[in-house]
């Protein structure tokens, strides 16, 4: 705008000059205004769930999978409850009544650990401390955390139920937990049983398969020999000679410190086998082979020529083909001690393939699912004991008592023992050790210590997938039956569940450790059955809701046993799974509050949930555990959906490790930029797949955040001072605001349908699109002129302000769950005095707005328009012309392509101060001349028809009208 000197009466015409006013700033200052947000909001989630429900709105249930109370929250944790409160705020914009209780997991070995650490370091050792002192240093240490926790995801803007928040460790809750760990024993699910599991030394406990993460690791390999000492009839002597050499089969194992353990050999009964003789050894050797010519070597065919390039065999000969029924071999360290002088059969076995190593499986029935299945499948029951619960050999064990498998104490801890190098050594000394080597592959850890597992036989308590159930189907039918009538987001995660399920085993509940929910019951000491009783069961949850889980160990048996016989019943110490815990959840924090149960009260939920949401790796945990809980009490999954998302990597894709130095901290993010931009960054990735976080993709977030920012700040402007007697009617509106009315009618559709679907990404992508080029690109910058510089009552400006308004009405609602504390500032500046925004539902939005043949006119306009600026701009930069209000550009072009302009302004659209459309040619071409008219002091429009008006001889005739009613409004 000009200043006084420039114009001839020596007035500024500035104050007269509309220009946007608003104490909205440019700049965020989120880290200090949020936090004044958080305040203002006080019980937010009260509020919202007591306007929905004086509203009589339907019900939407999130139930809450619980973080772990241990530490403070990563970035995993900031997707993750960012990602539910995106469902949750979405839903109440959407018109539902919102349950959505958090909770926490507060039970297992991590705080365990913690509180050892702590113990050792006052030099006092855990065996020294009761167990009811340990139980309670860890509740403590539990719900110091769940209170930092909580404060870190209020921080996020996270609303939620916290007042009533859950946790696993409270003693209600561990008596419920008791309450469904009785439903399955009571039903005939639970039974105990002795068979190898996965068990980790270090932590002293048996492990679930939703326990254990596989990592590349390098183990000895062992080619071994067993010698040939009978055979049924089935096998010629000429074939089976002692008199030159006694063959021997030959097996290969990753783990020598099975072999003590081996009671058989299985093979592969549609497996071709030969007998080998050894004739040449490899010359030139570092060492001397074991292997000698004249050895007799039983092997599948397919891969005999790879055992013999292991044990530098040069040449051999095949003797004959073989059966290996029927054979039985010595122990390959009976030599060494009479411990192992027992005959080792061969056993037939579906497992055994001829992909790799000799066609023969070593069989340790008390180290292997497959060695216990096809043990005890030809008739035998007995299973050896051989490792102890600290991964060290049995005394019982000959050659190797004490020997470590892994090491539990001190700076080995987690790494392999001594066990496989002096089972190899002795194998050497018994000369029957054929080859070794090492190989990499991926072995089995506990995903807490990060330490190797073992398999190993142990006493436990399991549920059954199989047995048959009071409607004749099996858990198992149950559990995948659910997965069928679920909808999972992404689809895929369906396929995935599902076939863990099918092939899934018994499920293992016990563990044997101290800090968690007992298996509260008794067994009988001569069936070996627990013992069904309601009136003990209802005693035993009593007492536990009232003292939690120490009551099930410190109060007297006869206390819950009542008439029963003290002596005649064991006591079940161990304590469940932490997964078994997680799986109740739905039990005591949705069934108790849904009035179908008899429920009465002010935040009502129902069962089941509508929807579920974690990381993708709860297929296998969180959400099977809850799916065979359910299925087993109930008959069907506690939930309709579940919605899984993938794992937050650093800029480059790689994993996050504090050791890398390439992790982003969620609170760091916060305090630097405000927790609206980790929830930006969280609505524009795609959350199915894993997802990048760093510093330049964070500056990119700020970016988008600044256009969105812009934006509301631009409109808070433009409407200062707006009323309804301003409004006007639609049959009034200029094909511009047609046009923008049809593209919010667009909009609301694909907002409303995304929200419903969970697509977040597909909000906040194409409303910033909307703000960058339908708004800023194209709507503001034509009607610029107009709110700045139209009298107040013109229809045009009217018009920009009515559809402006509608504008903001609606970005600040579709916003409002990704960005809540910005939306809630833009609210409350031009509505202090309305309540909050997140209570607001979209505004509807009259299909009458929709306009297909304004969206296809303006389609045509924004062709030409891309090409005129273009021209402008290339005016600019050769300074042909100061701005756009220099030019009167000259647009010739075919006559279709300026059919969209009809009854438009084209001067208007090109923000020029005048234009000419020439019809002819057959392309779109711009000649950028200058607008030769004097310059209007108000608008800086060069038009004809400055000075028109003698009142004001330096405007236009629009602008000194403007200025007249505004010379006029303050007279």
């Amino acid at each position: 705008m000009a200043d006084a000197s420039d114009t001839p009466s020596g007035r500024d015409y500035r104050e007269t000059v509309f220009l946007p006013e608003t104490p909205f700033p440019m700049r965020g200052g989120l880290p200090q205004k949020e936090p004044l947000i958080l305040d203002q909001w006080g019980d937010l989630y009260a509020t919202l769930r007591a306007t929905r429900q004086a509203q009589k709105a339907p019900l939407y249930v999130l139930h809450d999978g619980p973080p772990y109370a241990n530490g403070d929250i990563h970035i995993g944790h900031a997707l993750n409850k960012t990602l539910k409160d995106f469902v949750v705020r979405s839903r109440f914009l959407l018109g539902y009544d919102v349950d959505y209780v958090p909770g926490w997991d507060c039970h297992g070995l991590p705080i365990e650990w913690k509180i050892e650490e702590q113990y050792r370091a006052k030099g006092r050792r855990k065996d020294e401390v009761s167990k009811a002192e340990f139980r309670q240093a860890c509740r403590e240490y539990a719900a110091g955390w769940i209170e930092v926790q909580k404060a870190q995801f209020k921080r996020l803007g996270v609303v939620g139920d916290w007042d009533q928040r859950y946790a696993t460790m409270d003693f209600t809750t561990e008596a419920a937990i008791v309450g469904e760990f009785h439903k399955f024993k009571n039903s005939g699910q639970l039974y105990r049983g002795s068979k190898p599991v996965m068990w980790s030394p270090v932590e002293r406990t048996a492990l679930a398969d939703a326990e254990i993460e596989y990592h590349d690791h390098v183990s000895p390999t062992v080619w071994v020999k067993f010698p040939v000492t009978g055979a049924t009839d089935d096998h010629p002597d000429e074939l089976l000679s002692f008199r030159n050499s006694t063959p021997s089969v030959v097996i290969w194992t990753t783990t020598p410190w099975t072999i003590p353990a081996n009671r058989a050999i299985s093979y592969g009964p549609e497996i071709a086998y030969g007998l080998y003789e050894v004739t040449a050894m490899e010359t030139g050797l570092e060492f001397e082979p074991w292997a000698k010519p004249g050895d007799r070597l039983i092997l599948a065919d397919k891969l005999a020529e790879e055992v013999f390039k292991a044990a530098k065999i040069a040449t051999w000969t095949r003797l004959d083909d073989l059966n290996p029924s029927g054979l039985e071999c010595a122990h390959p360290l009976a030599a060494l001690s009479p411990g192992y002088g027992f005959s080792v059969p061969l056993l037939a076995g579906d497992h055994v393939t001829d992909d790799a190593g000799t066609g023969f499986v070593h069989t340790a029935p008390g180290h292997g699912a497959d060695d216990f299945e096809v043990w005890k499948a030809h008739g035998h029951h007995e299973v050896p004991d051989t490792v102890d619960p600290d991964g060290a050999y049995y005394d019982h064990v000959p050659l190797f008592a004490g020997l470590k498998v892994i090491e539990t104490e001190g700076k080995k801890t987690g790494k392999f023992g001594a066990a496989n190098g002096a089972v190899v050594e002795k194998l050497i000394e018994a000369g029957n050790l054929l080859a070794r080597g090492r190989m990499e592959h991926s072995y089995p850890h506990s995903w807490r210590s990060k330490a190797p597992v073992i398999f190993r036989n142990t006493p436990q308590w399991f549920i059954r997938m199989d047995a048959p159930l009071e409607d004749d189907g099996t858990l198992r039918e149950r559990a995948l039956a659910g997965i069928d009538a679920t909808a999972f987001h992404p689809a895929a995660g369906k396929n995935r569940i599902r076939s863990m399920v099918e092939t899934r085993p018994d499920w293992l509940i016990s563990r044997q450790r101290a800090w968690g929910t007992p298996l509260a019951m008794f067994v009988d000491k001569q069936t070996g059955q627990p013992l069904v009783d309601a009136d003990v069961d209802a005693r035993i949850t009593a007492a536990i809701a009232e003292g939690g889980a120490d009551a099930w160990f410190t109060r007297p048996d006869a206390d819950f046993l009542g008439a029963h016989e003290a002596s005649r019943f064991e006591k079940i110490e161990d304590i469940l799974d932490v997964w078994f815990d997680s799986g109740c959840t739905h039990a005591f924090t949705l069934e108790p509050r849904d009035p179908a149960h008899g429920y009465v009260g002010d935040r009502p939920s129902h069962w089941p949930a509508d929807l579920y949401l974690e990381g993708s790796d709860q297929h296998r945990g969180w959400f099977q555990s809850n799916l065979l809980e359910g299925s087993g009490t109930r008959g069907r999954a506690p939930y309709d959906a579940v919605l899984t998302h993938g794992f937050t990597q650093d800029e480059n894709g790689e994993k996050m490790s504090k050791s890398k130095g390439n992790t982003t901290d969620p609170a760091v993010v916060i305090k630097e930029s405000g927790a609206d931009i980790l929830r930006l960054w969280v609505a524009l990735v795609d959350y199915a797949e894993d997802q990048r976080i760093g510093k330049q993709i964070l500056q990119t977030t700020v970016d988008a955040y600044r256009k969105l920012r812009n934006t509301v700040r631009y409109l808070l402007g433009a409407l200062d001072g707006f009323t309804e007697e301003e409004r006007l009617p639609l049959d009034q509106m200029p094909p511009l605001e047609a046009f923008v009315l049809h593209r919010l009618h667009e909009l609301d559709g694909q907002v409303r349908e995304a929200y419903r679907d969970y697509r977040f990404q597909d909000v906040v992508r194409p409303v910033l699109e909307f703000c960058s080029n339908d708004l800023s690109a194209l709507y503001f910058d034509v009607r610029k002129d107009s709110l700045y510089c139209d009298r107040p009552d013109a229809t045009r400006r009217r018009a920009a302000r009515t559809v402006m308004d509608e504008v903001f009405m609606r970005l600040t609602a579709w916003l409002a769950p990704l960005t809540p504390f910005t939306m809630e500032e833009a609210w409350t500046t031009r509505f202090p005095d309305a309540g909050t925004n997140c209570a607001r539902v979209i505004p509807d939005t009259a299909d009458a707005w929709r306009n297909p043949a304004e969206a296809e006119r303006w389609a045509g306009v924004q062709t030409v328009l891309e090409i005129v600026n273009e021209a402008l701009e290339a005016a600019r930069r050769e300074k042909t012309i100061g701005g756009a209000l220099d030019a009167w550009p000259v647009v010739t072009g075919p006559a279709d392509a300026f059919a969209p302009f009809d009854g438009l302004d084209a001067a208007e659209v090109f923000r020029t101060s005048g234009a000419e459309l020439v019809v002819g040619g057959d392309a779109v071409t711009v000649e950028v001349r200058l607008a030769d008219h004097p310059k209007c002091a108000r608008s800086w429009r060069r038009v004809p028809d400055v000075g028109s008006d003698p009142a004001y001889p330096e405007l236009s005739a629009r602008d000194a009208d403007a200025v007249r009613a505004w010379d006029a409004s303050r007279a």
